[in-house]
């Protein structure tokens, strides 16, 4: 019986998570109001703060989950793969509220009395990781310094989303992102690398839609 039990509260935890964020995502934090998380995810009071001591530590919750909405299913390595999160990126910025209310809490986290770095770091961190690949593999010029290219790569993509969202409400970010790579990889990626990467509006609507069709069958498992 403990199992069921388990999987309901795994599910019960997923769904005011997913709630949550779109709350957040359309109202920001003072906006979203405990009870319009409650009837958005169809649960009561107590299944809330059985999971959740309050709306701030929901909230970091939400900021935390950005990595996991993409890196699990991006299948590629090295320079490439550093790439790839990118591109699929500038595509679930538009479409999942999960990561769009993660971006957006992380920047309004100062009106609720946060200081709280550590998505930037997460993100930071697994692009050196891209990166350590990518230098173990030859694919990147001697200079390249890894700490402070990823670095460089989540402060450009946060600065490009947040300028794509006044232009275009994120719709032209997929060309950005794409434009963002090829200015830099010429600088960073060996000529032998070069050739072989992947970097293309068209890769990037591909790859979304793969982790849209994987997304789907997890659902229907």
């Amino acid at each position: 019986m403990a199992a069921p039990k388990q999987e309901r509260a795994v599910q019960t935890r997923e769904q005011l998570l997913r709630a949550a964020a779109e709350v957040f995502d359309e109202y920001g934090y003072a906006g979203a109001g405990i009870n319009k998380i409650l009837q958005r995810a169809g649960v009561t009071a107590g299944a809330l703060y059985f999971h959740f001591k309050n709306k701030q530590d929901l909230a970091l919750e939400v900021m935390h989950a950005q990595r996991t909405t993409i890196e699990p299913h991006v299948p590629s390595t090295g320079l490439q793969r550093l790439v790839d999160i990118t591109l699929i990126w500038s595509h679930s910025l538009q479409a999942d509220p999960l990561l769009r209310a993660g971006v957006r809490l992380t920047g309004e986290q100062a009106s609720f009395g946060l200081q709280d770095a550590s998505p930037y770091a997460v993100w930071a961190r697994s692009f050196e990781e891209c990166l350590e690949v990518a230098r173990d593999s030859g694919e990147l010029r001697e200079h390249v310094e890894l700490g402070e290219l990823a670095e460089f790569v989540v402060g450009a993509c946060t600065g490009m989303q947040e300028y794509a969202q006044v232009v275009s409400k994120r719709a032209d970010l997929p060309r950005r992102t794409v434009n963002m790579w090829k200015l830099l990889l010429p600088g960073i990626a060996t000529d032998r690398t070069l050739g072989t990467i992947e970097n293309s509006q068209e890769r990037a609507k591909s790859l979304w839609t793969t982790l849209g069709a994987h997304d789907k069958g997890s659902e229907d498992d």
